[in-house]
Formats: C-alpha cells, sequence, structure tokens
C-alpha cells in the first residue's frame, strides 16, 4: 500500500528514541526543525479518489483527543504529552464549526445529516432539511438530501457502515435513513400518525435500501430493532426483539445475493470475505460494549478496528471502489456518563481501527477523513506536572518547577482530577480512585446526563483532495470535498 506522509514524522522518531527521557533544549530544538522540513515534503493529491473512509469519533472535540493521547502514551510507559494519535499524523487537518440550524450546540442526527448531505439541518432529523418539522412525518415528504453513501451506491461503488452503537443510531443512519425523528429507529417507536401512514422506521429503510446494490457491509449493534416483538435475543433470552411489524429484517438480508448475517465474535471471524458480497453483523441488543467491557461479552464482539479492516476486506473486492462510514459511537455515551476512562479508552480503539484502514488502503485513491459530530463539555485543567496521570489527582509543581509530594487541594482541601465536566451527574461514582474504570468525574452542573459542548471540532485527513480541508469550515462543507473527490454526479 502507498505510504501516507506524516507531518509529525519527525516527531514519531524522536518518540521512539526514548520519549521518557528529558530531553535537552537542543534536542527540542532539532526536533522542530525536523518537523519543518517534514512539513515541506507534503504535496496535495489532486486527482479523484476511488474510495472514501470517513472516520467519526462521536464527541470526539480537542479536549477528548488531548486526553486520550496522553493516556495512549502513559499506558505504554512515557509521559504522554509529546505522543500523538495515529490519526494526528495525517497531514491536512482543519476545524468544523457544528451548529444545528435551530441550536447553537448540537447533537449527533443534525451534525451527521450536515457531513452526509451536504446541507445543515435541525437538531434530530435524519438526512431531510431544515424545513423539516421534527416528529412530523408529512413535513419529511419532498425533503430528504441525497447522502453520500448513495451517491457512492449510484456510482457503482460498494458502500459500508461500521459502528460501536445500534446501526440504527443517528450517526450511521444518516448515511442511508431519511426521517424527521431520530428515534424512529424501529417501528415500535413510530408515533401513531407515522406509523398508520406506513411511514418506513430506520431499521427497516436499511434492509429495503435499493440504490444501487444495496448497502454491501453493515456492522455494529441494535439486534432488536431487527428481530420480530416477542423474538428471543440469542445472546440474551431475557431480552427480546422490538418490531411491532412481526418482521425479521436479518432473514430478509439473508435474500441477497452473497449475503451473511452474524451475531457473535466466532461467526465473525469465520466470515470469508472473498465469498461475502452483503454482511450484516449484529453484535449487541442495543449498543455494543465499550471497548474496555468488550472482553466480558458472553457472546463475545470483535473490536472496533477488527470490524473495520472485515468491512474493508468485502468492500475492496468492487473495483469501482468504495464508501465507508466508521463511528466510534460510545465515545459520547462514555462521556454522557462523565466516565473519562471509557471515553478515552474507546478513543484510542478509534485511532486503531484508522491504523487499520492506513495500512490496508493506498493514500494515492483513498481519501480518509478523520472528525466527529460534536464535542462534550470534557476540560483539562489545575497545572499538572508533566507526565502526571491524565486520569488522576492534580499533582502541581513547586515555587522551582518540581514536582510536589501530594495533590492539590481545592478550597475545601479535597484533591482534584485533571479531567472533569463543566456538566453532569456529579459525585455519583462508585469509586473513589479516579484511574478507576468506574470513576466518573465531578461536573460543576448537577444533570441527569453531561451535555454536548458547542465548541469547534478538529478534523484531520489525507489522500485525493484532503488538502481542501484548511482553516475553519462549516460541517456541511465535508460532504462536497468527499462528493468532489469521487467525482460522484450531484
Amino acid at each position: 500500500m502507498g505510504q501516507r506522509p506524516a507531518i509529525a514524522l519527525a516527531l514519531m522518531v524522536w518518540l521512539a528514541a526514548g520519549a521518557g527521557a528529558e530531553k535537552t533544549p537542543d534536542a527540542w530544538y532539532e526536533s522542530g526543525r525536523r518537523a519543518v522540513d517534514e512539513a515541506r515534503k507534503v504535496q496535495p493529491l489532486v486527482g479523484r479518489a476511488k474510495n472514501v473512509i470517513l472516520f467519526v469519533g462521536d464527541g470526539m472535540g480537542v479536549s477528548t483527543v488531548t486526553a486520550a493521547r496522553i493516556l495512549d502514551g502513559q499506558r505504554r510507559g512515557q509521559p504522554g504529552e509529546e505522543g500523538l494519535l495515529d490519526f494526528e499524523t495525517l497531514p491536512h487537518t482543519a476545524l468544523i464549526k457544528t451548529y444545528n440550524t435551530n441550536q447553537q450546540v448540537a447533537d449527533s442526527a443534525g451534525t451527521m445529516s450536515a457531513i452526509v448531505t451536504g446541507v445543515k439541518t435541525k437538531a434530530g432529523v435524519i438526512s431531510v432539511d431544515g424545513t423539516v418539522t421534527r416528529g412530523d412525518h408529512k413535513s419529511a415528504e419532498g425533503h430528504a438530501r441525497p447522502t453520500i453513501l448513495e451517491l457512492a451506491e449510484a456510482s457503482g461503488r460498494s458502500t459500508g457502515i461500521v459502528s460501536t452503537t445500534r446501526v440504527t443510531h443517528a450517526t450511521p443512519a444518516a448515511c442511508y435513513a431519511h426521517s424527521p425523528e431520530r428515534g424512529w429507529e424501529d417501528d415500535s417507536a413510530l408515533s401513531p400518525e407515522a406509523k398508520a401512514s406506513g411511514f418506513p422506521d430506520i431499521a427497516r429503510q436499511l434492509i429495503e435500501f435499493s440504490v444501487g446494490d444495496g448497502l454491501e457491509v453493515v456492522l455494529g449493534g441494535g439486534r432488536r430493532g431487527f428481530l420480530p416483538l416477542g423474538t428471543k435475543d440469542p445472546e440474551d433470552p431475557a431480552r427480546m426483539g422490538s418490531r411491532a411489524d412481526k418482521r425479521d429484517l436479518t432473514t430478509e438480508w439473508l435474500k441477497r445475493p452473497g449475503a451473511a448475517y452474524v451475531w457473535n465474535k466466532s461467526q465473525f471471524d469465520s466470515v470469508d470475505a472473498a465469498k461475502t458480497d452483503h454482511l450484516l453483523g449484529l453484535f449487541e441488543h442495543s449498543h455494543m460494549q465499550f471497548e474496555h467491557d468488550r472482553s466480558k461479552d458472553m457472546a463475545g464482539e470483535p473490536s472496533l478496528g477488527e470490524m473495520t479492516a472485515k468491512a474493508l476486506e468485502v468492500l475492496q473486492k468492487n473495483k469501482k471502489g468504495f464508501f465507508l462510514m466508521v463511528e466510534g459511537g460510545r465515545i459520547d455515551h462514555a462521556h454522557h456518563d462523565t466516565n473519562a476512562f471509557r471515553a478515552l479508552t474507546d478513543t484510542i480503539a478509534f485511532a486503531e481501527a484508522v491504523r487499520v484502514a492506513k495500512r490496508m488502503t493506498d493514500r494515492a485513491d483513498t481519501l480518509i477523513i478523520v472528525t466527529a459530530d460534536h464535542s462534550h463539555v470534557f476540560t483539562m485543567a489545575g497545572y499538572p506536572t508533566r507526565g502526571n496521570p491524565i486520569l488522576g489527582n492534580v499533582v502541581s509543581n513547586d515555587r522551582h518547577g518540581r514536582p510536589l509530594a501530594e495533590s492539590a487541594s481545592d478550597v475545601d482541601g479535597k484533591p482534584y482530577t485533571t479531567v472533569g465536566y463543566t456538566n453532569g451527574p456529579a459525585h455519583v461514582h462508585n469509586e473513589t480512585d479516579p484511574l478507576h474504570g468506574d470513576y466518573r468525574q465531578d461536573a460543576c452542573t448537577r444533570l441527569d446526563s453531561e451535555t454536548h459542548g458547542g465548541e469547534d471540532v478538529p478534523l484531520y485527513a489525507d489522500g485525493p483532495q484532503a488538502h481542501l480541508f484548511h482553516g475553519v469550515l462549516e460541517q456541511h462543507v465535508i460532504f462536497h470535498v468527499m462528493r468532489d473527490a469521487l467525482g460522484a454526479a450531484p
């Protein structure tokens, strides 16, 4: 596969030489010079892209990236601050404005719809324009916006979605469905009016998706929305399917040529990509496990990286190319719980999925984009000393710049952590050790669930047309770069 240049290559080499050691002033200076030399070598690729891979870290704002970078380095025995997550080595970057047309601080449905349709829209709606009234199925008629996935299918390319959430959740749903309400994931959730009119729920839209030859790969969670009401879940018989229409959408998927359906790790591992043209994998009744908890799953679950690799093996068979969306969806969920440990651990797993995609593709024909749909009210603060555990209590330096022996204290004489939240379910953690996986950070304003943040989010890219990402951009511009790179007809 083609080499992907990294502006930070010099820094990475420097890290490999021993990041744990204190660097001399000359070493810092020389690393800066090498970074500039590497930057001069970066040249834009101006041709068309055969393939596009869109990575979305749900809720992965700048503070999340920074903290995850430090945690990743510290797990490898380094101070952490000087490290980089794999996607941070992509050479082209931008800041993305995330507001919805009706909200200053956005939700995932409206933001992802902007990313994949090229039109900003309201919070809570799925790939329909902003004139639609949320929850009103009649207002959506004639206002669906074609998605980049649909354009890719129409051009003869293969398409896929991979997520650690339910595959009918807002981010993956926006790629293939059109709905005035993100919550209409299966027919039991439809409004009475929408149900009476025969409006298709999101899971049904996935199965009935008919652009081109239909989706080739769908991997994630959410079995309940595909199984008939009263049908026992294969992993946990105490749970039931939720489809009131009694349709088994998993069996309907199998009617496609070369189709396979899997729901556990062993079945997933046994899939022969060379013989599989349409792959559906639903590994949980609802969302998939957090990366930290994945090993505890009764039937086993593939990692986000493993799902990405399998998806690429299936999609790369199409000589015309492919479009793939990969979501690290549970970063967002951990933040809503003010559980930084799981949010950062899932971010590291997300970065590994990007590494897998980089290894399996060629930058000469594949545009890779890594971004977030929105941020969270997640902060880093407190003047901790260099290398202080990112999840731990703050230990500051003395007036001579040397680490103190004890944790810093707040005005009440209590220790506090480096990372925290502006709002959320404060003081409800069941562990007192901030390094424990179940610890939930304090929040300033007490809410049942922490909220999204409204600041810009980062974007990283490489491949054909990646140089078009620069400066500060509106979120819907991402679609237009992808469309132009693919040469897809509007």
